[in-house]
């Protein structure tokens, strides 16, 4: 390997291997991020082997975990978690604690420092956004009591732990052993400098931040350029993340967080997250690879005991802590299991704070083996807890004569429409045809993965199935065999011509419109049974030059 181009060389490396490993992961219907963090443990020093820059990718773990941060920040509801505060802000704070109990108590038995056994339990008790978001996706409980109060409870939890971010350096200087006894004194005022630089921070975002962000994300949404306005979002992202640390000494992290949070409230906070969100799922590739990188392969033979005792943990003890706490609060078994099965896993905050942690000289590298073995397990293990909840919910779907239950809430309920019209995704272009049907009062459904648009066609008594109508069970509900058409309205070709695909295999007589912003993309989605093919910018031409009275 070339020794004078290190940052291609890792990048290079880190993307290469995660893709085909992740690509395996998902095969095996496991999460991807098992790949990703494999693919680190391959180029990382504990392996034999090539040995990607180990410095060079903890820098661009820090960028990944800044957009990283960014995306939780601007995917912040307040408006999902106040539906279901009564449950999820007292069961999540429980939980927490619980779990970081749990942890700290392994820590004291193997021997640990009070600081080791806080970063320890902190770590175990927070479940990873993306497989929790998954989970919930594949089942289409997103949109259930349940799928709300999983959501609720992981907002609190994330919340938490960037709470956890901040105070842990301030605790790292109060609990470093071998230091003064400390009094009351140093103590409050380690905490209040802390706490008053995090609010000086908010407060200048709130006053300052709240103006001139949205202001420049509008003026650069309206210069019409494409690259600007993905510029102008990574800028504030990157941007403010870096001022929270020079100039208020709090995290990258708070900092890229309360971004994405006032960015949130734009109207153009959509856009931006899909103009971001090629570049943000890179750098969190390379984030879990560079944690992977960290990973000791031996802390699975030299620590048996303990690594048994760290998915117990993470697996059983913080999921029945949130089952008995669930339930406490009046909620039935299904709802408690299914809490339960999307916890009992660890992800991304967990890697943050345990790197945190080392950095701060508060957790040893064991403890920091542990917290990545952990995860991994755990990961690979959670289909398998969704499996057995599956097949429980299917026998209690049974009645005592053995028909089946009435549906719930959470079940896909089929149309009875026929001769309709199906209508994927109801943005700019599905909404205009989704009005037009409405004005001929001609029968149609939606197909609609966007929690928030779901909300609204069902306020306006329009027949809508919540979820990725890349799947054969939302086709099915849809009932495409007695449907007249189908139009494809979403932007993303690639999921397109899944749905394309899977629509003609159903009904070769169906009629199936779809959009394309090329012609690659116009013979890709004819090559998969689409009827027409309708390029926004030929059409746009055609009715330009319509007129002007020019004939094509």
């Amino acid at each position: 390997m070339p020794h004078a181009t290190p940052l291609i060389t890792t990048i290079v490396a880190g993307i290469g291997l995660a893709f085909i490993f992740g690509a395996i992961a998902n095969r095996l219907r496991i999460s991807p991020l098992v790949g990703y963090l494999f693919a680190g443990v391959v180029v990382g020093p504990a392996t034999p082997g090539f040995v990607a820059d180990t410095d060079l990718a903890h820098e661009l773990a820090e960028i990944g975990v800044i957009l990283l941060m960014f995306g939780v920040g601007l995917h912040f509801s307040l408006k999902d978690l106040l539906r279901v505060k009564s449950i999820a802000i007292p069961g999540a704070v429980a939980q927490i604690t619980l779990a970081t109990l749990l942890g700290m108590a392994l820590a004291w038995a193997m021997g640990w420092s009070i600081a080791a056994g806080l970063v320890f339990g902190l770590a175990l008790s927070v479940a990873s956004t993306v497989v929790l978001l998954r989970a919930m996706q594949e089942r289409r409980l997103i949109e259930t009591t349940r799928g709300r109060i999983a959501v609720g409870w992981l907002i609190v939890e994330d919340l938490a732990m960037v709470f956890a971010l901040v105070m842990l350096p301030a605790m790292a200087s109060l609990l470093k052993p071998g230091g003064p006894p400390l009094t009351l004194v140093d103590i409050g005022s380690t905490l209040g400098l802390t706490l008053g630089k995090v609010a000086a921070f908010i407060a200048f975002m709130l006053v300052v931040g709240r103006r001139i962000i949205p202001w420049a994300l509008h003026y650069m949404a309206h210069t019409g350029s494409r690259e600007l306005f993905r510029l102008s979002v990574l800028a504030i992202a990157l941007g403010v993340a870096y001022l929270a640390a020079e100039m208020f000494g709090v995290s990258f992290a708070l900092g890229a967080f309360f971004a994405g949070m006032i960015l949130s409230e734009s109207q153009l906070s959509h856009r931006a997250a899909e103009e971001t969100l090629p570049l943000r799922d890179a750098f969190a590739v390379l984030f879990f690879v560079s944690v992977g990188m960290l990973f000791d392969p031996r802390i699975v033979l030299e620590h048996p005991l303990p690594l048994l005792a760290t998915v117990f943990i993470i697996v059983f003890g913080k999921s029945l802590a949130a089952f008995f706490i669930v339930r406490a609060f009046g909620h039935n078994n299904s709802t408690a299991l299914t809490i339960s099965a999307s916890l009992a896993q660890i992800g991304e905050f967990s890697f943050i704070l345990a790197a945190l942690g080392v950095s701060l000289g508060m957790l040893t590298q064991v403890g920091q083996d542990l917290i990545l073995a952990g995860a991994i397990i755990s990961i690979f293990a959670n289909p398998f807890c969704f499996s057995i909840l599956d097949r429980w919910q299917r026998k209690q779907d049974k009645v005592a004569d053995g028909q089946p239950a009435p549906p719930r809430e959470e079940e896909l309920v089929p149309t009875t429409k026929t001769g309709h019209a199906v209508i994927v995704g109801s943005g700019r272009v599905g909404g205009l045809i989704c009005e037009a049907f409405l004005r001929q009062a001609k029968p149609m459904l939606v197909i609609e993965e966007d929690k928030g648009m779901v909300e609204q066609l069902r306020g306006r008594a329009i027949e809508v199935i919540s979820g990725n109508a890349a799947t054969i069970e939302v086709l099915n509900a849809a009932n495409l065999a007695g449907a007249r058409w189908l139009f494809v309205a979403i932007p993303q070709s690639f999921e397109a011509g899944q749905v394309v695909a899977q629509a003609r295999a159903m009904s070769p007589s169906l009629e199936i419109v779809v959009r394309a912003h090329s012609e690659a993309e116009m013979d890709y989605l004819a090559g998969h049974g689409a009827t027409t093919v309708v390029m926004a910018e030929r059409e746009t031409a055609r009715t330009m030059l319509a007129q002007a009275g020019i004939a094509d």
